[in-house]
């Protein structure tokens, strides 16, 4: 008896598209979920991302280390986040500690 061919192969050539790497508002998501429970604390929102040569990304997640009342109080972190092109969180440091109600200093 004659088989055909695996469907899951048909269709495909050997000069396949490459992957596409996921949109940036994946890749922000992404990294903020990842840190969340890393440090087991809420990852508020990406105040930067940008995009390395390596097709990599670089983004600063601001954190909420500690709740105080009233809220102003609040302490937050910023933190450098690298992600590699599929989206994966591959190296965290936090670069400044702030109280939620201080402006920045210019």
């Amino acid at each position: 008896m004659a088989h055909s061919s695996d469907s899951r192969t048909q269709g495909r050539s050997a000069d396949a598209e490459p992957e596409r790497p996921p949109p940036v508002a994946e890749v922000s998501r992404t990294a903020m979920e990842q840190l969340e429970q890393l440090l087991n604390q809420p990852a508020e929102t990406v105040s930067a991302c940008s995009r390395g040569e390596d097709g990599g990304w670089r983004l600063t997640v601001e954190v909420l280390e500690l709740r105080r009342v009233p809220d102003t109080m609040s302490l937050l972190a910023s933190y450098e986040v690298d992600v590699d092109r599929q989206g994966q969180l591959v190296g965290h440091r936090r670069t400044h500690r702030y109280e939620r109600g201080r402006a920045d200093r210019r």
